[in-house]
């Protein structure tokens, strides 16, 4: 098989707003390669895919290895059986409908499948990190916003539409208008951005993100930790409303805000406390603990389930599903 080759690699690719990272990875998750560019966001789907292909390619030529096929994890809500981007936010120039699995297979010469970032988080966690052998989880990014994803029976379940696991967009917290558009959903709470903003509503403080408002907690702010605390129980209620309707045990919180788990932890751990799913079973909340390599290793490990389901992908231009 293609994996028993100690040089046998796939590229993953995490491909996001401000950066794209790529990483040539050996099927125990090992990295021989790893380079990381801006993403021309501004210049829409064509540019992000030339820009990607064109470092796994110099990747290629100055580590002498080919990669099988390739992962990628990206922003917005993916079709992965189509190989589309079907939903992205303004920041992406002609990104909603970009054919981004076809493209980047033309351009790389191997099998492509995409995933949405959430979801490649989730899968680089249960392969490589705090997951490992877990075939049931929930995974949560905390970052700019709050983005979810959904592991079922050993495979991430994107559902039908591509947005399966989207804890972030869950209502019940509130009435604060949320960057989707509608109100109260836990991202008004519990994202990076909003962390600073209620900080401000707090304190009439202005605070530089969520890592400058962690700061003023760690240093006795009340408004700050008030903020936080009120970001670790609305992220507990979300997790033991999720668990409960899904019988899911295990949680792996990643993202920028995971930097704070100190200061989320304790509130969060108390809310499960009180709250504890129906079936008696402790709910395991894992912080992370691949970093920021988690979706590009998870893209990856879509790049070698790929190989393992249809080893054809390696020497063809086929799309398909990462699932």
């Amino acid at each position: 098989m293609v994996e028993s080759s100690t040089n046998a690699v796939v590229a993953g690719i995490d491909l996001g707003g401000t950066k794209t990272t790529v990483v040539l990875c050996r099927r125990d998750g090992s990295i021989a390669a790893q380079a990381t560019i801006a993403t021309p966001a501004r210049e829409g789907g064509a540019a992000m895919s030339a820009a990607a292909s064109g470092l796994v390619k110099e990747m290629e030529s100055s580590s002498g290895l080919h990669a099988l096929a390739v992962g990628v994890g990206a922003a917005g809500v993916i079709d992965q059986k189509a190989g589309v981007v079907t939903a992205a936010s303004a920041s992406f120039k002609d990104w909603a409908g970009f054919p981004l699995a076809a493209d980047l297979s033309a351009r790389v010469g191997v099998g492509v499948v995409i995933d949405n970032d959430v979801n490649a988080f989730l899968r680089g966690e249960m392969a490589y990190g705090a997951l490992i052998g877990c075939t049931d989880a929930v995974g949560i990014m905390l970052g700019t916003g709050v983005g979810g994803a959904l592991a079922l029976n050993g495979s991430v379940f994107a559902g039908p539409r591509g947005a399966a696991g989207e804890i972030g967009h869950t209502p019940g917290f509130g009435a604060l208008p949320c960057s989707c558009g509608q109100q109260g959903h836990l991202e008004t709470l519990a994202s990076g951005r909003s962390i600073a903003l209620r900080y401000t509503e707090r304190s009439g403080r202005a605070a530089n993100g969520a890592a400058q408002v962690a700061d003023f907690a760690r240093a006795g702010d009340p408004h700050a930790l008030a903020t936080f605390d009120a970001a670790g129980r609305a992220l507990g209620q979300a997790i033991v409303t999720t668990a409960t309707i899904l019988d899911v045990q295990d949680v792996v919180v990643g993202g920028g805000v995971r930097g704070a788990w100190d200061l989320i932890e304790p509130p969060l751990a108390k809310m499960l406390e009180h709250n504890m799913p129906v079936s008696g079973y402790p709910l395991i909340v894992h912080p992370g603990s691949l970093g920021g390599s988690s979706a590009v290793l998870g893209s990856a490990a879509a790049a070698w389930e790929s190989l393992a389901h249809s080893p054809e992908l390696a020497n063809t231009m086929k799309v398909g599903s990462s699932c």
